[in-house]
């Protein structure tokens, strides 16, 4: 079952369960849409593997199985984005 974080664990932007804007990789990492795209090659800086855009879960089964509210961010990565020519 997917945790369905609640945030961009590079920037720290609110990604509800209902978000279109949620990338993850196979080990769950997740981020915003922006900041995926601007990792080199668009994959996770964590692993290495690939981001897709996360499943949404349907409400009924949210209820039953409800998203992770347990938040992940990680400074370094943030710093790794700041530091890319393309983003300043």
């Amino acid at each position: 079952m997917l945790e369905l974080r609640p945030n961009c664990e590079c920037c720290d932007r609110d990604l509800p369960p209902e978000s279109s804007d949620a990338r993850i990789c196979t080990f769950e990492c997740t981020f915003c849409v922006a900041c995926a795209d601007s990792f080199p090659g668009g994959n996770c800086p964590n692993c290495g593997g690939n981001l897709t855009p996360r499943p949404i879960r349907p409400p009924a089964m949210l209820l039953k199985q409800p998203a992770s509210t347990e938040r992940v961010f990680n400074a370094k990565c943030r710093e790794q984005v700041e530091d890319t020519p393309a983003l300043q």
